[in-house]
């Protein structure tokens, strides 16, 4: 029988903001299982640093709020601008005064952030992203939902009909609705 495939809502602002460093939280929406990407929204408040990193793969942002700072060019990228960063690309950059730096984020491949003598000194992977997610749910009690599930693992069969009423999927894993996914339901 032939899979009937249905677009995958994600509700970002039903999400936490899961601190990942001073100044610096995520929201993870996707992970793809094959090959390495993550999809996240990023923020940072004012004045906070991101430093020197190097992307192993390509990175695709799109600024929606606030003003950032490219130390190397001392481009100042603002809301409704979309950046592209090839594989291989090194960077830093810093959140203006005024309204946190809020960026959706499309990346491919690892990061990795560098010291002054180009070493790595820390990486971050679609791996790393999923289990900051999965402790942080585990340490607030929360139910994690599946970051990587495509929305074909979500229904059975073309048979299936969503109940509207609801918005969910009789089908459908804990944390995924048919409209909607939640991010952490609460136990």
């Amino acid at each position: 029988m032939r899979r009937e495939v249905h677009s995958q809502v994600v509700d970002p602002k039903s999400m936490p903001w899961i601190p990942v460093g001073p100044g610096e939280h995520v929201k993870p929406l996707h992970i793809l299982k094959d090959g390495g990407a993550r999809i996240l929204l990023l923020r940072l408040n004012p004045g906070t640093l991101v430093p020197r990193h190097r992307h192993l793969g390509e990175v695709h942002t799109f600024h929606l709020s606030g003003h950032r700072k490219l130390l190397e060019t001392g481009e100042v990228i603002r809301p409704g601008d979309y950046v592209f960063e090839p594989a291989g690309n090194v960077d830093s950059w810093v959140a203006l005064e005024g309204e946190p730096v809020v960026v959706s984020i499309v990346a491919y491949g690892a990061m990795e952030y560098l010291d002054e003598n180009d070493r790595v000194v820390r990486r971050d992977t679609s791996e790393s992203l999923l289990e900051t997610y999965l402790r942080y749910c585990a340490q607030h009690g929360l139910i994690p939902s599946d970051l990587s599930a495509r929305p074909e693992e979500t229904r059975d069969s073309v048979a299936e009909s969503p109940d509207v009423s609801s918005g969910t999927a009789a089908s459908a894993p804990p944390g995924v609705r048919t409209a909607a996914r939640t991010w952490c339901d609460i136990e």
